[in-house]
């Protein structure tokens, strides 16, 4: 007989009850990390009304440790819809290497869905990030990305049409933007100022990155320059706070 989808696995190790040993909230949040690495992403935990009454603990007691455990990145939790062992985080640290390379580089297959692409005058603020003229025609490029076709991104970028002329012909679903400036205009990144912040999803793109709106994710604004110093591009993106890690490497001044 299968079992209910609230009830613990029989092939995953867990106690019958606590030990008695150590309070109550960190012998359970011990149990659940080790639950939590012998299980799979994508499997449930079992409810918190079959915890508490397992172990003999109040369900607040679990509540929050399972909190805890979403606070770490170690589950997602779903309204009404139970705990599950979350995906690994895919860690970027290098701003001036493509997407496309990051995600191949962790062994994933990056893809890109245009969802929209068009020439447009540029706004005086925008125009201050691309060091152009206000007015100057720019390509505004809209694009969803994933790895191994899960959602990731939502990548918003601007281009000058007068220095890369013919952009706007090209059809942007799974191509490399940083490749495709390299190859047919010798541009490449060489330094890049990025600003990054947490933020929670507008409706439509939490729709199209398949999350719920309470979701956070990472607001990433980033203006590469090549060799000369000149601006490539200036763009947006917003990323999934649950699949993506940003890491810093900081060395200190001799």
């Amino acid at each position: 007989m299968p079992r209910n989808k609230h009830q613990p696995d029989p092939s995953v190790p867990l106690p019958e009850h606590l030990s008695r040993t150590a309070p109550k909230g960190d012998e359970l949040r011990g149990i659940l990390e080790r639950l939590v690495a012998a299980m799979q992403p994508g499997d449930m935990l079992p409810s918190e009304r079959v915890l508490a009454e397992r172990f003999g603990i109040a369900r607040m007691t679990v509540r929050q440790e399972l909190h805890r455990l979403s606070a770490d990145g170690l589950v997602v939790r779903r309204p009404r819809g139970g705990t599950y062992v979350a995906e690994p985080p895919v860690s970027h640290v290098d701003f001036l290497t493509s997407y496309s390379d990051f995600v191949r580089s962790k062994g994933l297959t990056p893809g890109a869905k245009v969802l929209s692409a068009g020439v447009e005058p540029v706004s005086a603020r925008l125009a201050d990030r691309l060091e152009l003229n206000p007015g100057d025609p720019i390509f505004r490029l809209v694009r969803l990305r994933t790895a191994d076709d899960i959602p990731m991104a939502i990548e918003r970028t601007n281009l000058s049409v007068d220095r890369f002329p013919g952009i706007e012909q090209i059809d942007w679903n799974d191509r490399s933007l940083h490749e495709a400036l390299r190859d047919r205009w010798g541009s490449q990144p060489r330094t890049s100022k990025a600003h990054i912040w947490a933020v929670l999803p507008d409706l439509e793109d939490a729709k199209l990155l398949q999350i719920d709106a309470g979701q956070p994710c990472f607001s990433i604004e980033a203006t590469p320059r090549d060799a000369d110093g000149r601006v490539i591009e200036a763009g947006r993106s917003v990323y999934r706070g649950d699949r993506y890690d940003v890491v810093v490497a900081f060395v200190a001044a001799p």
